[in-house]
């Protein structure tokens, strides 16, 4: 039996990889699992951010347990990570093991600033013409601002610290996805994350995806590509 693994960002919840899931339970006989990491859960109707006292190995853990509770019952198990998620994706597969591993947005490294320079830029346009409130992405930031501690950032910055050295003992199929329009993660990440993970990944570029790959415009060409990178037979040889 199977079961695929997916575990959300920084300051996000399971809605940012809502669609994904949802298609992948949609098309397959699967155990879907997309854990709420602790102080998370922000776009849920009645939860809110609650980061203070949480650390990054209770996030850790979270997705560790929920990864060894499908393991006692499915054989194969699929790993998908988006943003930060991605690098907890990777210390589990590192330290477990995993069929096929799928990085989105992943913030090897973190901030791209000119990038969310553009997004600003975008944002005043659209206030200009009255339609900032239709925009997905500031509702995005908007929600979060003033929601998030500087002990949270801190914890982030630890969480990416402790789960790198797991990328050297990635040795399985890997999709690397990344929006070129992220004001977040800059795209420049996929060449690090490359360079240090030790088998050939396939990397995928969307053109117009920002941050949220799964949730944007684009989002059914994401996970699309997806998809066919998870049912697609590989080479045994």
């Amino acid at each position: 039996m199977t079961a695929c693994l997916i575990i959300h960002g920084f300051t996000g919840g399971p809605y940012e990889v809502g669609p994904l899931a949802d298609y992948i339970r949609e098309h397959t006989d699967w155990q879907v699992e997309v854990p709420s990491l602790p102080g998370h859960g922000l776009g849920e109707e009645g939860r809110d951010l609650e980061l203070l006292g949480v650390s990054y190995q209770d996030w850790i853990n979270e997705a560790e347990q929920a990864y060894l509770t499908l393991t006692k019952n499915h054989e194969d198990i699929y790993l998908i990570g988006f943003s930060m998620g991605g690098m907890i994706a990777a210390y589990l597969a590192g330290k477990y093991t995993c069929e096929r591993l799928v990085l989105l947005s992943t913030s090897r490294r973190y901030i791209s600033v000119p990038q969310m320079g553009i997004d600003f830029f975008r944002f005043t346009q659209k206030a200009l013409r009255k339609k900032l409130k239709e925009d997905q992405l500031y509702n995005h930031y908007r929600k979060k601002y003033g929601s998030v501690p500087l002990h949270a950032i801190r914890e982030f910055l630890r969480c990416m610290k402790f789960t790198r050295p797991y990328l050297k003992k990635l040795y399985y199929p890997i999709l690397i996805g990344q929006g070129l329009q992220d004001g977040m993660v800059p795209y420049s990440t996929v060449h690090y994350l490359d360079k240090e993970i030790p088998v050939e990944s396939e990397i995928i570029y969307f053109h117009d995806s920002k941050h949220l790959i799964c949730l944007g415009e684009d989002k059914d060409v994401v996970i699309q590509a997806v998809f066919r990178f998870l049912t697609k037979e590989m080479d045994k040889t």
